[in-house]
């Protein structure tokens, strides 16, 4: 009878023991019981942020670099407002150069060209006429080929106080009193005998072989004023003082 107890007491115990290995060892998804959390996931490091790389410059690249353009010295301002010179004192003038065929005739600051148009024209000589004005050399170059003396005539857009005047004979001046005096260093260079001739404004400093009076001529707008024409040899004659 002790012997029946005491094997039913092991068999109680060895049941015990496996229900406690199954509830030990059970199902996750068993109702009631929790769930171990998923193991965290390494963290991941950012992505560094991208840089614009330089843009490369001028120098490295070997890229030329376009300097800002000098001004053009010929687009300044003419000295003068311009004022054509009548018909007849153009003749006058030429007459008093008592030009000849081998003369080289210099207008400085020719407007529309009549000067150098006239003594190609009339005396057969070559001539050359200098504005700074563009209007006026586009002007005077249209009465050049309409006189037909392109063979003759130059016009040149120029600086008149840059000019070298040493190969004219002859050279006239419709200029301002302050500006003749200031081509005296340039009308120096010019050969013993050639001849200045200047309308209305004589050289202050220097006396004039001959003035001439000229009344009452007719200009190009229908008035009418009177006019001097002042002739100079070379070299020039300083006034005593």
């Amino acid at each position: 009878m002790v012997r029946r107890h005491l094997a039913l007491s092991a068999v109680s115990v060895l049941l015990a023991s496996l229900s406690l290995g199954a509830f030990a060892c059970g199902s996750s998804d068993a109702p009631g019981q929790p769930q171990a959390p998923p193991p965290a996931a390494p963290p991941v490091a950012p992505a560094p942020a991208e840089t614009a790389a330089p843009a490369p410059s001028a120098e490295a690249s070997g890229a030329a670099t376009t300097a800002p353009a000098a001004d053009n010295p010929l687009d300044r301002k003419p000295d003068v407002v311009y004022v054509p010179t009548p018909q007849p004192v153009v003749d006058r003038m030429l007459t008093m150069a008592k030009i000849k065929k081998t003369d080289v005739v210099y207008d400085l600051g020719c407007g529309d060209g009549r000067i150098v148009v006239t003594a190609a024209k009339k005396y057969g000589v070559k001539a050359f006429g200098y504005d700074i004005d563009p209007k006026r050399v586009e002007e005077a170059i249209a009465n050049v080929k309409k006189a037909g003396v392109e063979n003759l005539v130059t016009i040149e857009r120029k600086d008149i106080f840059t000019l070298d005047l040493s190969p004219a004979s002859v050279v006239t001046l419709y200029l301002l009193p302050s500006l003749n005096v200031k081509l005296v260093p340039q009308l120096e260079k010019l050969k013993p005998g050639s001849r200045v001739i200047t309308h209305d404004f004589d050289i202050e400093g220097y006396k004039p072989d001959t003035r001439v009076a000229m009344n009452a001529i007719a200009d190009d707008h229908g008035g009418s004023a009177d006019h001097a024409i002042y002739f100079f040899t070379m070299p020039l004659k300083p006034v005593k003082k």
